[in-house]
């Protein structure tokens, strides 16, 4: 006979099951005064896990709950509506609705359903003590977003289950500026959404590597009815530590940029990347250093500065913006 795996036995748990404690209540409320002893023999757990829940109920959730010696039970004093499954600060409700707000954005994907019914049951089990004007709040913060990507719901939801339940795919794709299809067997390893956009990240067995699709662009998708691990190596942060978005290389460049005084307010505003170095200029110019693995999207990031960013390292993308910014010139006269 195997031996019980003593270990876990004697790990405690981390918190009371919320379960036993609603049954616990509700036992309670019918008036009977039901004890530890007949309390562990209903719900199947030891004497001491019972008075561990009472004294969280009582102490943690504020219940009124006693022991009436004389009824050899516990009994609430006083009179005790639903059990307070919910304890929320006005300060963590603030939290929530800042949260709220910023998923509006997905308004509309596979998210949003299961996004309205958690706040609806949020809202349902507030206390009556907290008593807030949202609608002050609503007027008070929003989140824009300039550009909304265009999503297929019924992909999309194919691939964030896929995703979630190691499922493999086989995915009609398209590359941007090609009007032509391939097919694509992938595992889906994680859906992002980066800046805005969405993007998958799986392993492909034409490429047999890890490569990046954007959603937007996959026109058919269907389950191969194959499973998959997903390495336990795999990590997007690492992934992505050396790009500038969500394109990496085998590169290894030291940029370094300039920008003029008006820009270099705006560059110490964010964080742009994680290896980034910024150096003031008397002149109220800045400069910034960045270690990326490519330069593809570090380029069209400078040309968006119009005039006001001067690369100053590497060569190849100094000489990468001049040539786009030929192209934009001739192209508008």
């Amino acid at each position: 006979m195997r031996r019980p795996n003593s270990t876990l036995q004697r790990v405690p748990l981390s918190r009371p099951p919320l379960e036993r404690m609603m049954r616990i209540h509700r036992a309670i409320q019918t008036g009977q005064y039901p004890n530890a002893t007949a309390l562990a023999g209903a719900l199947e757990v030891s004497t001491k896990s019972i008075y561990r829940d009472i004294e969280f109920m009582r102490d943690r959730l504020e219940l009124p709950v006693e022991f009436d010696v004389a009824q050899n039970g516990f009994h609430y004093t006083q009179e005790v509506g639903s059990f307070p499954t919910l304890q929320i600060t006005e300060g963590e409700l603030f939290a929530l609705l800042v949260a709220e707000k910023a998923l509006q954005q997905y308004r509309g994907t596979t998210f949003e359903k299961p996004l309205r019914s958690a706040f609806k049951k949020m809202a349902a089990a507030l206390p009556d003590t907290i008593s807030l004007n949202l609608a002050d709040w609503e007027q008070t913060i929003s989140f824009r977003t300039s550009a909304e990507p265009i999503l297929n719901l019924e992909i999309f939801d194919t691939l964030a289950q896929a995703t979630a339940q190691h499922k493999q795919l086989e995915l009609t794709y398209r590359k941007p500026g090609r009007k032509e299809t391939e097919p694509r067997v992938v595992d889906p390893y994680h859906l992002a959404n980066i800046n805005g956009e969405w993007f998958l990240f799986a392993h492909c067995h034409l490429r047999n590597d890890i490569r990046t699709f954007v959603p937007a662009r996959i026109l058919e998708v269907k389950p191969t009815g194959q499973a998959f691990v997903r390495p336990h190596k795999f990590s997007l942060e690492k992934r992505l530590r050396d790009s500038f978005g969500v394109l990496t290389g085998p590169g290894e460049f030291d940029v370094l940029i300039r920008f003029d005084g008006l820009a270099a307010d705006y560059i110490r505003e964010k964080r742009w990347h994680p290896s980034q170095q910024l150096t003031e200029l008397e002149d109220d110019s800045l400069q910034l250093r960045l270690k990326l693995s490519s330069l593809a999207e570090i380029q069209r990031w400078i040309l968006s500065w119009g005039g006001r960013a001067t690369v100053l390292a590497p060569a190849e993308l100094a000489e990468s913006v001049k040539a786009a910014a030929r192209a934009i010139l001739d192209k508008t006269g």
